[in-house]
């Protein structure tokens, strides 16, 4: 039997549940103390520090939630599984949001409580805990995992670094910019990491998505094992159930030998859905079974296996809005938006402008074999912070790469960026800035306005400034400054949720 130093406090009031989870943990090598009751394990706890509590979420005089809350008030460091009764998804998602690492739900799978208990802690069940990650550098195997070829795995901008305290993280330093708008999205990747509550990830195209989710595995305990990346939009239909679940030599013409599928794939580490908004419903159902259950049946077989992923996903869409419209469900959003992180625009973020680009010419010249790198003039620069990057950081990327080019020096002057005045024509940012015409103008025509590339991204961009500059004008109350764009303060507060605006209000409603 193996031994560890690990140390767990199992809470049920259930004589006989919690005897079976004690010897469970036992024949694991872990020291187990057990409690009956919420006061009871409160007293245990004050008188030793756990590795983890395991606590049932209904206790005679309170419940886990209750445990669970002493112990973040108390700044306590012991990770906290909860066990609830089957079918309580509104338990579980709450446990969730007050910080539990993960949930069970009864009756337990023995099996599975092994295997949670030891992703909290950081090792395999029944085995060490894993080897400790090399010194300046990224985990042993925290790129493994890489879907095959024809997977389709998502793409994103490349990883740029930046200049950031030594002792973060080396997937913290790849997230580029020094705004507080980053420093805000680096410090809640530290803290959801830490558990294994589903994230989801928000923000318009080009944001660098892929990137944050996988600064969340590897800043987890789950980094040495593989992080999968999938394109739910990329899969044809037909072919989703087979590439999530995979499939065993038979079931169709043309399965000539068993494939695993993308949860097998991502076994003990994470799995990330990209444009998860893309799914049809079909599929969103049968997502949400593998989810509850932890648990998948490959086609063709006749049972399931468990399956252990921590979910992290991403879109561009108003989720909450596809719910409404009834094209996503609303157990799966609920299931999948526990914890969420928004990727802001960088448009919103033009202070790290210059930095990133100074990373991305570097990643250019090293790639292109030329030292040393080149670098923007200062109107170039300036140039740039007025652009209003409909396709964020990808379209800087992009432009950047077609400037180095077209620059005939070292050095990347304005011209280089083909960025004439029509580009800014299609800029919410430049055109919400030009005066009030004299008079009626004539419609323009197609050859003067580039069309955007995602029409409801764009319209989202224009709205979104337009009541932040009525809320400005009208000192932050709500009520007049939708009053001024002919909307009520309910429909204000619609829309303001619904595009992510978070202000102070000292004008009030």
């Amino acid at each position: 039997m193996p031994t560890t130093t690990y140390s767990l406090l199992v809470v049920d009031d259930e004589p006989d549940l919690r005897t079976l989870y004690e010897l469970t943990l036992l024949r694991e090598g872990y020291d187990v103390d057990s409690a009956g009751s919420v006061e009871e394990a409160w007293t245990r706890l004050g008188e030793r520090r756990y590795s983890a509590v395991i606590s049932d979420m209904r206790l005679p005089d309170g419940n886990g939630l209750d445990l669970l809350r002493r112990l973040e008030a108390a700044g306590r460091g012991e990770k906290t599984i909860v066990i609830t009764a089957y079918g309580s998804a509104e338990n579980a998602v709450e446990a969730l949001k007050a910080g539990a690492f993960d949930y069970l739900t009864k009756p337990v799978d023995l099996r599975q409580f092994r295997s949670v208990v030891a992703s909290a802690l950081g090792r395999s069940p029944g085995g060490a805990p894993p080897a400790a990650a090399p010194a300046g550098g990224l985990r042993a195997g925290a790129g493994a995992g890489v879907p095959r070829p024809g997977s389709a795995a998502a793409e994103v901008p490349a990883a740029v670094p930046t200049d950031t305290s030594a002792g973060q993280h080396p997937a913290l330093r790849r997230l580029a910019g020094a705004s507080p708008a980053m420093q805000q999205v680096r410090s809640l990747i530290e803290r959801v990491a830490r558990g294994m509550a589903p994230v989801m990830v928000q923000g318009e195209s080009g944001t660098g998505k892929e990137l944050v989710a996988r600064a969340i595995h590897e800043v987890s305990s789950r980094a040495d094992q593989p992080f999968i990346a999938v394109n739910c939009g990329a899969i044809p239909e037909q072919l989703l159930e087979a590439e999530f679940f995979g499939y065993r030599k038979g079931a169709f013409t043309g399965a000539a030998e068993d494939r695993p599928g993308f949860f097998q794939a991502a076994q003990g580490g994470t799995l990330f859905l990209d444009e998860i908004g893309d799914l049809p419903l079909a599929m969103q159902s049968k997502l949400l079974r593998a989810i509850q259950e932890r648990s998948v049946r490959q086609i063709g077989a006749v049972s399931e296996v468990p399956v252990n992923v921590r979910i992290v996903s991403a879109t561009h869409k108003d989720l909450a809005a596809e719910v409404q419209e009834g094209r996503f469900r609303q157990d799966l959003y609920y299931r999948l938006n526990v914890i969420q992180l928004r990727m802001p625009p960088l448009r919103e973020r033009v202070d790290d402008l210059a930095l990133i680009s100074t990373a991305v010419l570097a990643r250019i010249a090293r790639d292109a074999g030329v030292a040393p790198p080149p670098r923007l003039s200062e109107a170039a620069l300036a140039h740039l912070s007025h652009y209003g990057f409909p396709g964020n950081v990808r379209e800087l990327e992009n432009l950047l790469h077609r400037a180095v080019t077209l620059a005939g020096g070292e050095v990347i002057e304005r011209d280089d960026l083909g960025l004439g005045d029509e580009a800014f024509a299609d800029s919410e940012w430049q055109a919400l800035d030009l005066p009030p015409a004299a008079g009626p103008a004539a419609p323009p025509s197609a050859g003067d306005l580039a069309l955007p590339g995602d029409l409801v991204a764009h319209l989202d961009a224009v709205e979104r400034d337009i009541i932040l500059r009525a809320l400005v004008l009208h000192r932050y109350n709500r009520t007049a400054a939708g009053s001024s764009l002919g909307l009520s303060l309910r429909q204000m507060r619609y829309r303001m949720a619904r595009l992510g605006i978070h202000v102070g209000e000292p004008g009030g409603e």
